[in-house]
């Protein structure tokens, strides 16, 4: 764990996982510790339960929640938590209600969108099969779907699910979108998430980019998948659990669908398990926003955040609590 100079007890402590140096627009006003869920002042270990005690603000270590978690009881004057996922299911049931959870919206947009439309291509063009053909020595000639007149069905129209729009648009394809209630985006009608058994089945390919609640866990179940056309291609950019592993395996195995996941259920996904060698899928290790995109986004957020922290102003990305 590093430290900044001292700074006067009266100045709110904060706990961030990168060095004071490296947050850009970093106001004063603040007592900076560092935490980065692997090692404190150089050798492994944590902070103490005098600086927790201290601790207004935490900024989680980027894919290491875990590592936080016990500490959290312990942060007893505690006001905001940031996180630098979009997703915040897994931190959520831990923060106590009078305290403030923000997330990473905005951060993780381009790099998530970027993959799925990749993933998308790389199905429908069958990438992996021109690897395995490489490796082989085959030359496998042949026609292959494409993008182009093809209909995109979005579901889940946050700020992901508008970037990955973005990065459609050039392809000449239809794009349907859904979100939990219906709106009308700067792009065009977004359906309610009830519209669903109508929409589906006019889908060639169905890109997931939902956060996880218990509206969604499951929601691609049986009955999702059964209304989809034959052939078409299910992408999942947003939580493992959205998806019933074993109603998209059967659909697989059957030949009848196909699948492009970056996040599996379980994750990650055990040697052995079935999806691995499933027919027709194409499996990323969950890395929709762990690109060269990710820190310079990530930090600048954490710096604006602490700047409205200390000047008292709101905060943005501020999650409901029910």
């Amino acid at each position: 764990m590093t430290t900044r100079p001292a700074t006067p007890p009266s100045d709110p402590v904060v706990l961030l996982p990168y060095p004071p140096e490296e947050i850009p627009g970093l106001p004063g006003g603040l007592a900076v510790h560092t935490f980065d869920g692997v090692a404190c002042d150089g050798r492994a270990g944590l902070p103490s339960d005098e600086l927790l005690a201290r601790v207004e603000l935490l900024v989680t270590p980027y894919m290491r929640t875990g590592t936080v978690l016990p500490l959290l009881p312990r942060m007893t004057a505690l006001k905001v938590v940031q996180t630098q996922t979009a997703g915040v299911d897994d931190i959520l049931p831990h923060v106590p209600a009078a305290v403030t959870l923000c997330n990473a919206r905005g951060v993780h947009d381009a790099s998530t969108a970027e993959l799925a439309l990749t993933l998308t291509l790389a199905a429908l063009r069958d990438i992996p099969g021109f690897v395995r053909g490489q490796d082989a020595e085959e030359w496998r000639a042949g026609f292959y779907p494409a993008l182009a007149d093809r209909t995109v069905l979005i579901v889940g129209y946050g700020s992901v699910g508008a970037a990955v729009e973005d990065r459609l648009r050039p392809f000449e394809c239809e794009v349907l979108r859904v979100a939990r209630t219906a709106r009308t985006a700067p792009a065009g009608p977004v359906a309610p998430l009830t519209a669903l058994p109508e929409l589906l089945p006019r889908a060639d390919v169905v890109i997931l980019a939902v956060p996880l609640s218990a509206q969604t866990r499951g929601l691609v179940d049986a009955a999702f998948l059964a209304r989809l056309r034959d052939g078409a291609l299910l992408v999942n950019v947003a939580r493992g659990p959205v998806v019933v592993t074993d109603a998209l395996l059967a659909e697989l195995t059957a030949g009848r669908l196909r699948a492009a996941l970056d996040v599996t259920d379980p994750e990650p996904l055990p040697a052995g398990h079935p999806l691995w060698h499933a027919p027709g899928v194409l499996i990323s290790p969950h890395v929709g926003g762990s690109s060269s995109a990710f820190l310079p986004r990530a930090r600048r957020l954490i710096g604006a955040q602490l700047t409205r922290f200390v000047k008292g102003e709101p905060l943005a990305n501020v999650m409901p609590r029910a």
